[in-house]
C-alpha cells in the first residue's frame, strides 16, 4: 500500500497537480469518509476498501489500479477530471 501511495503522490508532485492527502490510519473521520464515498461496485467482496483511493472533491475516481492504467495510457488528467496543461504528454488518451 505504501509503495502505491508513494507512486501516486510522486506523480502528482512531479506534474505539479494540486492534491490533498487524507490520512485514514490516524484519522477515524477520514477513514469513515473514504469508506462511505467509495461506490458499492468498487468495494472489495469482503472487508473495507484499501488505500490509495482517488477522489476529485467527493467524486470517486478509482483505486491505484485505475490510476496506473490511466497513467500507462497517458490519460491521467482525464482520469483525474482535470484539464491537461498545454503541451502535456499525459493529457489525452493515446489511440494505441
Amino acid at each position: 500500500i505504501k509503495k502505491q501511495q508513494q507512486d501516486v503522490l510522486g506523480f502528482l508532485e512531479a506534474n505539479k497537480i494540486e492534491f490533498e492527502e487524507k490520512d485514514i490510519a490516524a484519522n477515524e473521520e477520514n477513514r469513515k469518509w473514504m469508506r462511505e464515498n467509495v461506490p458499492e461496485d468498487s468495494r472489495p467482496a469482503s472487508g473495507n476498501p484499501l488505500p490509495p483511493r482517488l477522489f476529485n472533491d467527493s467524486r470517486y475516481l478509482g483505486d491505484y489500479e485505475a490510476f496506473f492504467e490511466a497513467r500507462e495510457n497517458n490519460a491521467v488528467y482525464a482520469f483525474l477530471g482535470l484539464t491537461a496543461p498545454p503541451g502535456s504528454k499525459v493529457g489525452e488518451p493515446s489511440s494505441a
